[in-house]
């Protein structure tokens, strides 16, 4: 599969709100690191859009849990695997805050981040998750 740019910027992105939520490492820290381990030649365009995406992600990330538990029938925001609820909440963020991805890339990045580092079961639910939400923030 060849991967864009924006791609590339979603995975990095990704991997450093994990060490953020699960290390709790500095949103930048975590970055920097994520990006010298597995993307050390990244353009400096991926990683701004990166580094947009991690920043705008961790300083909304209760919002964001607010309209993505809104979204999720019978569980609970913190009961979601690690990985889905990062997926979700970069997502979201990116629906609600950067509007001129149209929102169907935005969905099926995730998607592609799903098949990537969730379990196959995850991708149907971020879908599903994200469908709705895509439809409350359009409304």
């Amino acid at each position: 599969m060849i991967t864009t740019p924006r791609h590339q910027s979603r995975e990095l992105a990704l991997q450093a709100l994990y060490f953020w939520e699960v290390g709790r490492s500095a949103p930048d820290e975590a970055l920097d690191h994520v990006v010298a381990e597995h993307m050390p030649d990244a353009s400096d365009p991926v990683r701004a859009f990166a580094q947009t995406l991690v920043r705008g992600t961790v300083l909304t990330h209760e919002e964001l849990d607010q309209i993505i538990g809104r979204h999720i029938d019978n569980w609970r925001i913190e009961r979601l695997a690690v990985i889905d609820k990062l997926i979700l909440r970069m997502a979201t963020w990116e629906l609600r805050y950067e509007t001129e991805t149209p929102p169907a890339v935005v969905v099926n990045e995730a998607l592609e981040l799903a098949r990537t580092f969730s379990a196959d079961e995850s991708i149907k639910f971020v879908n599903g998750v994200l469908d709705g939400i895509r439809k409350s923030l359009s409304e």
